[in-house]
């Protein structure tokens, strides 16, 4: 077995076609994660940034289940979806027992939707087939072929999903097989097993995975679950015991705790198993993937997701940052960063500058002045762990640079319980800028957004950038207890480039608030490099 090692290069080669199946499934099983809900519009863009990825499948939906799922079939046969490298995914069940294939609604349906590939699911515990289905082995067994011969003879690829698989295979072998083999001699392609209540462990699974293959020798897939938080652990297990087919769903979105990461399946596979899984260049898609994915289904994106992560590639200060990652983060498209905490020292301030292409002065009078000052803050309830802006924007000032858009002369914030009992907040600023003063006054349903709106009513005739930032994400944490407790305000900044997080600390929520949103637009100065100078912070 290959072992990744730090920094290491990714292999590249020819990918492995139909040796090998990456099967997602955000669009079904994915959708039904709490909170998400998916217009056809939105199933359209997920499919073709899965697609551009170089994902083999994409499971679309279930025809015919509801009028989304129906107009999603109709779009995308129409010539709206092309696909590069996927194959669209039908997915249902298999006939309903007694009645032939061609003349079940839901298997016409599956025809309907005009996919090249079909999914059918199919219950394989004979617990589930007896008590839920209400017949018996042989009854299932008998529909399963009969529907997969009548969809392939329509020219349709069939994938047999096998429900409650292995918990089935562990309470009744013949019966669990049975279901497979009607499945596979009726002219399904792949065969997959599914822990469809999550409960396996990578060893328990790893031994019937290969011992199926063994039994049978049939192109075995899996699709595992995270309730019991190993579905990414058992699928990379049932590859090594010879899965050739397993199913994902982007940012490991499911019911209940959800499916495997689609990509941290994809990084562990190309990394540690050196299986070249997507087409050239996919992998450095991974990242911009994983956060537009995110951004689609209206998900904050998960900072400590290992390979497309914020975090995942954090480190604490050392000369050499590859001893602590496993991998390049570049070859996924994401950066290491350096984390600068309370133990922060000279090397911390010297690394994390040169990592913002600052040249700091190399005396240890300045650093140890800079560190210092870190550490008080710090202690001040400050923490620039997670807002690496305002981290930048102070590093800088002690450069001598000077990147705010304005300086804020004054600022009052007035709370108003309206008579219809609703309460709404009023902001007026007072600012400097380009040597004049510039005023604005905004209404908010509370005291940050009128902040923010009366800041960009006053900033908007003097920067032209200002409409590309939008504020997308607020937290608020107290961090000492009575009258005089102290806040930390983090605030989330985006623009068509990105984005980023700026902090303020303070007592009272309101300056706090005003401290990060100050620095959120000096951060979108920066970026945008023209640089005001103002009298001072």
């Amino acid at each position: 077995m290959s072992r990744g090692c730090a920094g290491r290069q990714i292999p590249q080669g020819t990918p492995l076609g139909d040796d090998f199946h990456l099967y997602d499934t955000t669009l079904v099983d994915g959708a039904r994660r709490e909170g998400v809900a998916y217009s056809v519009k939105d199933r359209l863009e997920v499919a073709r940034l899965l697609d551009n990825l170089g994902v083999g499948y994409i499971e679309g939906g279930r025809p015919g289940a509801t009028p989304q799922d129906i107009e999603f079939f109709r779009r995308a046969g129409s010539g709206e979806l092309e696909l590069r490298h996927a194959a669209l995914v039908a997915a249902g069940t298999v006939g309903e027992p007694g009645r032939k294939a061609e003349d079940d609604p839901q298997v016409r349906a599956l025809l309907d939707a005009q996919t090249p590939v079909v999914t059918l699911a199919v219950p394989a515990d004979r617990r589930h087939i007896e008590r839920v289905q209400g017949i018996d082995v042989a009854e299932q067994a008998e529909a399963v072929g009969d529907t997969v011969r009548f969809l392939t003879s329509e020219g349709r690829r069939v994938f047999l999903a096998a429900q409650h698989f292995f918990d089935g295979y562990e309470h009744d072998r013949d019966a669990a097989l049975r279901v497979l083999t009607a499945g596979v001699e009726a002219g399904a392609d792949v065969a997959v097993l599914c822990d469809t209540n999550g409960g396996q462990l990578p060893g328990w699974l790893s031994e019937i995975v290969q011992e199926v293959v063994f039994r049978t020798g049939f192109r075995i897939g899996v699709h595992c679950r995270d309730d019991a938080g190993c579905a990414v652990a058992n699928t990379i297990a049932a590859v090594q015991a010879g899965a050739m087919h397993v199913r994902c769903a982007a940012n490991g979105y499911g019911e209940r705790v959800g499916n495997p990461d689609l990509f941290t399946v994809i990084g562990n596979l190309a990394t540690k198993l050196e299986l070249p899984v997507l087409p050239q260049g996919g992998l450095a898609e991974l990242t911009r993937t994983s956060q537009a994915v995110a951004e689609i289904a209206n998900v904050g994106p998960e900072i400590h997701r290992p390979y497309v992560g914020s975090a995942a590639f954090t480190a604490p200060t050392t000369v050499d940052p590859t001893m602590h990652s496993h991998v390049d983060p570049a070859a996924f498209g994401n950066t290491a960063r350096t984390l600068v905490a309370a133990t922060v020292g000279r090397v911390s301030i010297e690394l994390k500058a040169a990592e913002y292409g600052l040249d700091l002065p190399v005396s240890p009078e300045v650093l140890d002045r800079v560190a210092s000052r870190i550490k008080d803050m710090e202690a001040g309830g400050w923490s620039f762990e997670a807002a690496d802006a305002s981290l930048e924007l102070l590093l800088r000032k002690e450069v001598g640079e000077n990147v705010a858009p304005y300086d804020a002369l004054s600022y009052r914030v007035l709370l108003a319980r309206r008579p219809d009992g609703s309460v709404g907040s009023e902001a007026t600023v007072l600012l400097a800028i380009g040597g004049a003063e510039a005023h604005g006054s905004a209404d908010g349903s509370g005291p940050v957004e009128a902040l923010d709106a009366a800041l960009r009513q006053a900033l908007a005739p003097h920067l032209a950038w200002l409409g590309d930032v939008q504020l997308v994400d607020y937290k608020v944490r107290t961090l000492t207890a009575g009258a005089e407790a102290v806040t930390r305000v983090s605030i989330t900044s985006r623009d068509a480039g990105g984005e980023w997080t700026t902090v303020g600390t303070h007592p009272s929520v309101v300056e706090a608030s005003m401290l990060a949103l100050t620095d959120a637009l000096a951060y979108k100065q920066l970026r945008e490099r023209e640089v005001i100078i103002v009298g001072g912070w």
